[in-house]
């Protein structure tokens, strides 16, 4: 094949199909996943695909903005994004478009892009899926969305599960003691989110002693129960540290029966720049990657005008799929091609209204629908005491 016949098939990098197997998979856990959140309350959103850029980064902060994918609208001449997280979509809309005074439940599904890959081999089109619940403020809002996640995971086949719990109202909590400029504050942030101790040192070396030494323990705080403990002995005893870890404390408690909590890691900053209070990460099956990440984010609001408390979650259902283990092909009833017998279309129609996949054997085909191993036609219709029966295929 020549290297201009490859160049037109050819996908872009951590760019992929989804094929028969998985794309069935994918859709099966879909619906499964939006039939649990419809029972629990979240109603279904579906945000456009673009958007003018500066709505689309709106209260995300540089983070968002490093993974969108950017053009310019022929229309108005005015920069657009392709999403890269429908998260601050579905807070746009709670705030802009919905205007509710009491709880608000969504829930949404669809592809997103990013301009890169983060994490390790993670495609740059993930059909992300999560659910979100604006209008409440305690730990029994971030319970309740982390219990819909590890059931979204359970409708996946995956058991097991581990949780690392943060929060990020930890370190905010330092820097604004500490009166930290914007550019210090963002030097601390990258230094913290690489466990980088030297760097740490060198960006918090203008800063007072009390919270140089406050940061430095804080990027060693990860493990069990007791780290909760030793953040209490020797972080500062500022209000909102001991808000922080009274929340992973109340919220732990409370997921003991649904999940295993491998770790408290206090320097966990992801999405510092929009979450604001707990947040996690689910784990299982081996998986390198967070098979769902979530937590409160109650500043994004304001920035559309309405400042409402959130918290919520996400997940990659091409991830979920990856991490299953295999399951056999599609079970199959193959018909024999006759056109013009009333009774035989049906008895076919009966079986498709009973959820059976029924396949037509076409003429001139091989007569091998079963070697397919994504499809695997083990019966077939045959004509037995004078009417279609479904019977065992012979090979």
């Amino acid at each position: 094949m020549t290297n201009e016949l490859r160049a037109r098939w050819l996908l872009p990098e951590y760019i992929e199909d989804i094929l028969p197997l998985q794309a069935r998979r994918i859709e099966a856990l879909r619906r499964g996943i939006l039939d649990l959140l419809q029972v629990h309350g979240y109603q279904l959103v579906m945000p456009p695909l673009l958007e003018y850029l500066d709505s689309l980064l709106t209260g995300t902060g540089r983070d968002l903005d490093l993974k969108t994918f950017k053009l310019v609208d022929q229309l108005s001449g005015r920069l657009l994004g392709v999403r890269a997280d429908i998260t601050p979509q579905a807070a746009r809309i709670d705030a802009h478009l919905l205007n509710r005074k009491g709880i608000t439940r969504l829930c949404y599904c669809g592809s997103v892009l990013h301009a890169r890959p983060f994490g390790f081999n993670r495609t740059r089109e993930p059909l992300q899926i999560g659910a979100e619940l604006y209008g409440h403020s305690g730990i029994e809002s971030d319970v309740e969305i982390q219990r819909v996640a590890l059931q979204s995971l359970k409708i996946a086949g995956i058991e097991h599960v581990s949780l690392d719990l943060g929060n990020v109202g930890i370190f905010r909590s330092l820097v604004q003691h500490a009166q930290a400029t914007p550019d210090q504050e963002a030097d601390l942030f990258q230094a913290m989110q690489a466990r980088d101790v030297g760097a740490l040192r060198e960006a918090a070396a203008p800063l007072d002693a009390a919270t140089r030494a406050a940061l430095e323990t804080l990027a060693q705080l990860y493990g069990g129960a007791e780290v909760l403990a030793e953040a209490e002995r020797l972080l500062p005893s500022y209000p909102e540290i001991g808000r922080a870890l009274a929340d992973l404390r109340a919220v732990s408690g409370r997921l003991r029966d649904v999940a295993d909590i491998r770790c408290f890691d206090l320097a966990e900053l992801r999405g510092y720049r929009y979450h604001s209070g707990v947040v996690f990460s689910a784990y299982a099956n081996g998986a390198t990657n967070a098979l769902a990440q979530g937590g409160r984010y109650d500043e994004i609001g304001k920035a559309f005008g309405r400042s409402r408390p959130a918290t919520g979650f996400s997940m990659d259902l091409r991830e979920l799929v990856a991490v299953n283990p295999p399951v056999d092909g599609l079970r199959a009833i193959l018909a024999p091609y006759r056109p013009d017998d009333a009774a035989l279309a049906v008895r076919v129609a009966e079986l498709r209204a009973n959820g059976e996949v029924v396949i037509t054997d076409l003429p001139g085909g091989n007569g091998d629908e079963s070697a397919d191993d994504e499809l695997i036609c083990d019966r077939e219709l045959g004509f037995v005491d004078g009417r279609w029966q479904t019977v065992t295929r012979k090979r």
